[in-house]
Order: structure tokens, then C-alpha cells, then sequence
């Protein structure tokens, strides 16, 4: 994997979660009543790049933030 892609990547999606003026807390709660079983600490990991993410939980990541695919995929 191209570790500054994933680092980029986890930047973006904590953009994208501080631009909907969620915290971590409460974005990793949605994505558990949404089915993904994902933590505050997981999803920290996420947005340093330490931890990649399954396509169902992009999936539900981009109905969450009421985003797209390509706001979730392409970056600075």
C-alpha cells in the first residue's frame, strides 16, 4: 500500500468530518448504528492512515457525510 496515499486519504475523510461539524465520537457512532463496527479509536487511526477501511464501511462513510465517491477519493 502507498503509505502517503493512506495518510492523505485519512487526512481528507477528517476534513470532510470537521466541514459537517462532527466530532470523532460521534461519527463512529453513526457508522456502528449504520452497521460498521468501528471505534473512536479506529477511526482515528483512519484519518492518520494506520488503519484501512472496508468498502462497505466507505460506502457508509459517503451516506454519512453526505458526500461523493470522489470527494471521499481525490485530494490535494
Amino acid at each position: 500500500m502507498d503509505e502517503k496515499y493512506e495518510q492523505n486519504f485519512g487526512k481528507n475523510i477528517r476534513q470532510i468530518r470537521k466541514k459537517k461539524k462532527l466530532t470523532q465520537e460521534q461519527l463512529a457512532a453513526q457508522l456502528q448504528i449504520n452497521g460498521c463496527d468501528i471505534t473512536r479509536s479506529a477511526l482515528a487511526k483512519i484519518e492518520v492512515g494506520q488503519r484501512h477501511l472496508y468498502p462497505d464501511e466507505i460506502r457508509t462513510l459517503k451516506e454519512i457525510l453526505d458526500v461523493t465517491f470522489d470527494d471521499i477519493f481525490y485530494f490535494d
